[in-house]
């Protein structure tokens, strides 16, 4: 891409994030762009709260729910390179307290084809303020205890499981023989020089946090004293329902809070001829595409799921819940990454990420605009 292309793509880019907010399609967003040698575009645009109304800017963190299962796999995956685990391993081996009998491999959970169930785990959250006293493994067992049966036999069928990652996050505690948390902050997010504050498993500054948000005017926001405690229940700004700052009850699941910036030096090391998190072997098994027992493929790695965009292949990895949404792409084909994230539950971040990118890729991809209503 020249410089002038790009250079219009990047005000393209700020033009659509920006009018995105002045139309109320989200509070707040935050884009990423980039290439090996460094970001194209970094923008933020409209606010982090609306009440106080506290802009939202690359510094604001956000939750990242599902987004944290790439980052759970690439801590298991330097365990299956160091050889402590293998991939054919069966669950129970390293998590006793599993009820899902021996057949579950270590693959099938990384592949989301295990047969685990997939409950809705829109309650499986507990308030900022009992974070420090919340216990995690209890939390587990009593999922465990309520959903104890596969829904299907192992390794027949793609079906996506918050349980299975949760459970990752117990064999990565018992081979990495440390906390999960801990094991991830020293293995993948230190050796990436990504700072606290800029993605962890805790919230370090309150005051620079983001307050998430349901759509005044949705399904969400009708069914929500069903699927949330009334406690996380804030007050309306305009169309906008606040919800109370929170954790994800599973760390492995969906745990980490962070910004656009801070995965983007994550996916800067997938971009990279090296990855300083592990080898070429186990780098390739990130992205080696899965097949069920019968050999039919399913659009999903070790890690991510498989797309693509104006015939670009991309991996991703979507998160979304409790007044959060956001998406991490890796084009390898293009050498580029993406990631965006907002504080509003609804917004398609796979249809904003598909207008923003494809400004920006070489090759056949054609700018896809956003039209009034967010449609195409």
């Amino acid at each position: 891409m020249t410089g002038t292309r790009a250079s219009g793509a990047a005000e393209r880019a700020r033009l659509l994030l920006d009018s995105l907010v002045a139309r109320a399609k989200t509070p707040g967003v935050q884009y990423l762009f980039l290439r090996p040698e460094g970001a194209v575009l970094e923008h933020a645009a409209g606010w982090a709260d609306l009440g106080r109304r506290v802009p939202m800017d690359a510094a604001t963190t956000m939750m990242a729910y599902s987004m944290s299962k790439t980052i759970t796999a690439a801590a298991v995956l330097q365990l299956v390179e160091a050889g402590t685990v293998g991939l054919g391993d069966p669950l129970a081996r390293w998590v006793e307290s599993s009820p899902y009998g021996p057949d579950v491999t270590v693959r099938q959970l990384l592949s989301h084809t295990s047969g685990i169930p997939n409950p809705v785990p829109l309650r499986w959250v507990h308030p900022a303020e009992r974070h420090a006293t919340f216990d995690e493994a209890a939390a587990l067992a009593a999922v465990l205890r309520d959903h104890p049966r596969l829904a299907r036999r192992p390794g027949t069928r793609y079906a996506y499981s918050n349980i299975g990652y949760w459970l990752l996050g117990r064999l990565v505690e018992r081979a990495g023989g440390a906390s999960f948390t801990d094991i991830v902050r020293e293995r993948v997010l230190r050796p990436l020089g990504i700072e606290p504050r800029e993605l962890d498993y805790s919230i370090h500054d309150p005051g620079r946090h983001a307050t998430g948000y349901l759509e005044k005017w949705s399904f969400m926001n009708l069914a929500k004293r069903l699927v949330l405690d009334a406690g996380l229940i804030g007050e309306y700004s305009g169309p906008w329902l606040s919800i109370r700052s929170h954790y994800v009850n599973g760390a492995a699941f969906g745990g980490l809070v962070g910004t656009a910036s801070g995965f983007g030096r994550f996916l800067a090391d997938q971009l990279g001829a090296r990855s300083r998190l592990f080898g070429e072997g186990a780098r390739r098994l990130f992205y080696e595409p899965q097949r069920v027992a019968d050999g039919t493929p399913v659009a999903m790695t070790l890690g991510w799921h498989v797309g693509a965009l104006g015939g670009i292949r991309h991996y991703y990895k979507e998160g979304g819940g409790g007044g959060f949404h956001s998406m991490m792409r890796v084009y390898p084909d293009a050498s580029a990454a993406s990631v965006v994230m907002v504080n509003a539950t609804g917004f398609d971040v796979a249809r904003c990420l598909d207008a923003l990118d494809a400004g920006f890729l070489a090759g056949g991809a054609v700018p896809v605009p956003m039209g009034p209503e967010g449609t195409r």
